[in-house]
């Protein structure tokens, strides 16, 4: 899909010099996994929610996470 609007977008700026197109700079899903979190629950114990980065000037920061250590910390 992104691929064809980018196309129309690109086709469009070479004609016209402009689009109506809209290029996206990040998508989201939604996945539902996993079965109900419990009985008659409307949740499922593995739902999450992915992104997807296209334009990579929207990243302002990233952070490498910490080794795990035993919480808690003995004195």
């Amino acid at each position: 899909m992104h691929k064809s609007v980018t196309t129309s977008y690109f086709a469009d700026i070479d004609a016209r010099n402009h689009s109506a197109w809209k290029i996206f700079d990040s998508v989201r899903g939604a996945f539902s996994e996993g079965g109900p979190a419990f009985p008659g629950a409307k949740i499922e114990m593995k739902s999450h929610i992915q992104i997807c980065i296209r334009n990579l000037n929207c990243i302002k920061g990233f952070f490498i996470p910490r080794e795990e250590m035993s919480f808690p910390i003995r004195p």
